[in-house]
This record gives structure tokens, C-alpha cells and sequence, in this order.
């Protein structure tokens, strides 16, 4: 599976490295990440739970960053286990180019292989589900800066509470739920209307 892909976040480059770095911005803007502990130099121990089409499963995995030029460019080396759902493994290119005084290029390109389950599933649903967790990556990372969804906990501004305690529970539950969360935050808006 190869995915690569171009965002601009509305921060400089210092400050869009800076936050790459932190540990708490990235448990927060990956989607059913639990945890990211440090696991010696430039390297980190992550456990996260994932859904890819009807493989629901939680990743215990390490990640590895290599040919750090700050605030350049790195490399992420990656590697997870997900028990009977399989693995993945692979790497990801991270460029990061000033747009400007008060924004950034962030541009990637990620290189992945996967087995068991997942492998088994076929790579459509693999390459669709990984560029649906890299698209909500990318949404909660840009709202770490413009103080929009930084916090699931806040009460929504529009009053609309039902459907801001599903998102809160869809982050609580690591996204595991996949479609059933989809169709039961979309009945909640909905309802809300009325």
C-alpha cells in the first residue's frame, strides 16, 4: 500500500514540527490511539485500536523516527501487531516546506505492508481505511491550532449536546466502532434538527 498526500496547516513550520514531536498532540489527533510512551531515542511505543472493513482489532506496535533534519523532515519506521487481525509495517516520508510566515506544507508519502486478516480483506478497503484515519488525523491536528476540537469534552457552542457526547464517545472508544458510530452520530444530528 502506498499513500501520499499534501496539507497545508495554518501554522508556521517551526510550530507545525514542534507539535509533530509532542506525544499528547499526537495520542489526541490519532484516531484510537491510546497510548505513545517513549521507547529510548527517537522512538516510541504505541497502542491503538482500529477497524479496517469487519477487522476490528487493537495494534501494539513500535515507531521508529530516522533521518530527523529539523524542522525538515523525518522518517517514521513502523511496525504493529494486532493479534489474530494481523500486522503492518512500513515507513513514512514527513516534508514539511514554509507557505509563507503563517502556514506549512506538510507533504507525505507512507509505505505499508499488512498480513493476517488485514491482508486478507483486500487492499481496497486497506488503502480506503488508511486514508480515512490519515483524513481525520489531518482534521483534529489543524484544529490543535485553530482551537476548534481540541477538546471533545467542551460543551458544543450550537447547544446541540446529543450529538457532541456521540463525538466525545467516538473518541473514547478509539473510533472502534467504525460505521455503527457513523450511523448513530448522523441519526443524532438529525434527530437534533427537529
Amino acid at each position: 500500500m502506498e499513500l501520499a498526500e499534501t496539507h497545508t496547516l495554518p501554522v508556521s513550520q517551526q510550530q507545525t514540527w514542534d507539535a509533530l514531536n509532542d506525544t499528547e498532540i499526537l495520542r489526541a489527533c490519532i484516531p484510537g490511539c491510546e497510548s505513545i510512551d517513549p521507547d529510548g531515542e527517537n522512538a516510541y511505543l504505541v497502542a491503538l485500536s482500529a477497524a479496517v472493513g469487519p477487522v476490528k482489532a487493537r495494534f501494539k506496535g513500535r515507531m521508529q523516527l530516522t533521518d530527523i533534519d529539523a524542522p525538515n523532515t523525518y522518517t517514521i519506521v513502523f511496525e504493529g501487531q494486532g493479534g489474530a487481525a494481523g500486522f503492518a509495517k512500513g515507513n513514512a516520508q514527513v516534508t514539511l516546506e514554509a507557505d509563507g510566515d503563517a502556514a506549512t506544507k506538510l507533504s507525505y508519502t507512507a509505505n505499508a505492508q499488512v498480513g493476517g486478516k488485514l491482508a486478507q480483506i483486500g487492499s481496497r478497503l486497506v488503502d480506503g481505511a488508511a486514508r480515512k484515519i490519515a483524513g481525520e488525523f489531518f482534521k483534529r491536528f489543524s484544529a490543535q491550532f485553530s482551537g476548534g476540537e481540541d477538546n471533545d469534552a467542551k460543551a458544543p457552542p450550537s447547544g446541540d449536546a446529543s450529538a457532541a457526547q456521540t463525538e466525545s464517545n467516538q473518541a473514547a472508544d478509539g473510533e472502534s466502532g467504525g460505521e455503527e458510530k457513523k450511523g448513530k452520530k448522523s441519526w443524532t444530528a438529525w434527530i437534533s434538527k427537529f
